[in-house]
């Protein structure tokens, strides 16, 4: 069992950069798979305010790939029409190049609505985002294996969809949702790895959408053990470390092969800390 963190609140007491550092850092050295961060321009955790600070996702992993060198580097997840297509890639592109092929492309069809319209960001309707994440699904894998063939879909359109630096390995592509008519489909599609949410029901809807993730593996060709299954779960530093072990344990008894941990506020050294005692604990 994989264990991650994912950075969504940047709210720190003290110099800012600092704390990010510290985090990274506890992080790249604690056994840490992936540090994600959400992509977000507003402050989006519940409980907190829009004017609290949120920094900008590919910029502030860009700035991690510096100061890190082991832990994975990647978004949890990126709204797929918050960027043009072929900027989202070479952003990634350049993470991963910058991180010496340590990037992930994590990537949804997007849902905030309130940040759209705040900030002129553009948000179609749902059928519409998910046509537009196909095609960018799609342009990702054509473009890192160096193929610059025009790429004509229904909604995007490149004369020559160039990448350089090509990676010299594909960065892994994350799919985020629950979805299981288009969701779920894509991820058997085109991805490395799916992720799922940490639902308290004893582990029916966990299982069920497991299930259902292994029908379209099976309907697409695909190996559904070649996915890495992961679930966003909330990680409370006060809680007694074996608890937590234990939670981790019965999501690997659903299927699940990797915890991706969200906590209250923001992440710090030592909470950091604890959750790699987690990891080490779960081998």
């Amino acid at each position: 069992m994989r264990v991650s963190l994912n950075i969504t609140n940047y709210s720190w007491d003290g110099d800012p950069v600092d704390r990010l550092v510290d985090v990274a850092q506890a992080a790249d050295q604690g056994g840490i798979d992936t540090l994600w961060v959400n992509d977000h321009l507003m402050q989006a955790e519940p409980g907190t305010t829009t004017d609290e600070p949120m920094l900008e996702a590919y910029t502030a992993l860009g700035f991690l790939a510096a100061q890190t060198r082991r832990v994975r580097l990647g978004t949890m997840v990126t709204g797929v029409t918050f960027r043009p297509a072929a900027l989202l890639v070479k952003a990634v592109t350049t993470v991963d190049a910058l991180s010496r092929g340590r990037a992930w492309l994590g990537i949804g069809a997007g849902y905030h609505a309130a940040e759209a319209e705040m900030l002129g960001l553009p948000l179609p309707r749902q059928r519409e985002r998910f046509e537009i994440l196909d095609e960018t699904l799609a342009l990702a894998r054509q473009m890192w294996a160096g193929d610059r063939t025009p790429f004509s879909g229904t909604h995007l359109r490149l004369t020559d969809p160039v990448a350089s630096p090509v990676p010299g390995r594909r960065p892994p592509v994350l799919v985020g949702g629950m979805g299981e008519q288009r969701t779920l489909r894509l991820v058997a599609r085109y991805a490395d790895a799916c992720n799922l949410f940490d639902i308290p029901d004893g582990g029916g809807t966990l299982r069920h959408k497991l299930d259902v993730l292994r029908q379209r593996c099976d309907e697409a060709g695909r190996d559904y053990d070649e996915i890495d299954k992961t679930v966003s779960a909330r990680f409370d530093p006060t809680q007694a470390p074996g608890d937590f072990v234990a939670h981790c344990r019965e999501l690997g008894s659903y299927g699940l092969t990797h915890v991706v941990c969200i906590t209250t506020g923001p992440w710090r050294r030592e909470t950091v800390e604890a959750l790699a005692a987690v990891a080490t604990a779960l081998g």
